[in-house]
C-alpha cells in the first residue's frame, strides 16, 4: 500500500472524520480534539489548515489508495527557537503496521527540510506508544531522552519520549 501525503481539501472532510473518531487513536493523542469527532469537526480542522500561516505550520492529509488515512503537521516553534518545529501524525486504526506512518513522516521531513528554514524537527509521543516510537527511530530520529511524568491522559500520568531530526544530519 503506498502512502503519499497532500495538501487538505475540504471535500476529505468525511474521511478525516472516519479516520480520527476512534478512542484508541485520540488516547494516543493530546487532548482538545473532540469525542465523537464529527464531518463539522473535520470540516473546522480543515480550514483551520487551509487558512494557517504556511510558513508556520505545515500540515498534510496522509493518504494510501488515494483515500484520507491519517494526518500529519509540523508546527514552527517562536522566539529562539524559530528554526525549530514539532510534529504530530496519526493514522486511522485499520491502516495500522503497514508502514505508512513512517512514510509519511519521511516524506514531510524532506519536505520540511527541503522548503524551509526549519533545522530541528522534534516528536513527543507517549513513551507507551512503541508503535509511534519505531515511526520515528524508522523515520532517522534519535531519542534524547525519557520526559518523565510530563503529561496526565485519561486521569494516568505519563511519560513521554523526546524524538528529533536534525536537518544536517538528515540523508
Amino acid at each position: 500500500m503506498e502512502c503519499k501525503i497532500r495538501p487538505w481539501k475540504m471535500e476529505d472532510a468525511a474521511e478525516l472524520a472516519s479516520a480520527i473518531n476512534n478512542k484508541n487513536v485520540l488516547d494516543n493523542l493530546r487532548d482538545g480534539i473532540p469525542y465523537p469527532y464529527t464531518e463539522d469537526d473535520a470540516r473546522f480542522f480543515i480550514n483551520g489548515m487551509l487558512k494557517a500561516d504556511k510558513n508556520n505550520i505545515i500540515a498534510f492529509a496522509i493518504t494510501a489508495d488515494d483515500r484520507v488515512v491519517g494526518s500529519i503537521g509540523v508546527f514552527r516553534q517562536d522566539n529562539i527557537h524559530f528554526c525549530t518545529a514539532e510534529m504530530g501524525y496519526y493514522i486511522a486504526e485499520p491502516f495500522w503496521g503497514k508502514g505508512l506512518g513512517t512514510s509519511a513522516v519521511k516524506q514531510t521531513c524532506q519536505y520540511v527540510f527541503d522548503n524551509t528554514d526549519i533545522i530541528r524537527i522534534f516528536a513527543e509521543p507517549f513513551a507507551l506508544n512503541i508503535a509511534s516510537c519505531r515511526i520515528l527511530e524508522k523515520s532517522g530520529f534519535e531519542c534524547e531522552g525519557t520526559l518523565r511524568s510530563n503529561a496526565i491522559k485519561n486521569g494516568c500520568v505519563l511519560d513521554m519520549k523526546m524524538y528529533s531530526l536534525i536537518k544536517s544530519n538528515h540523508r
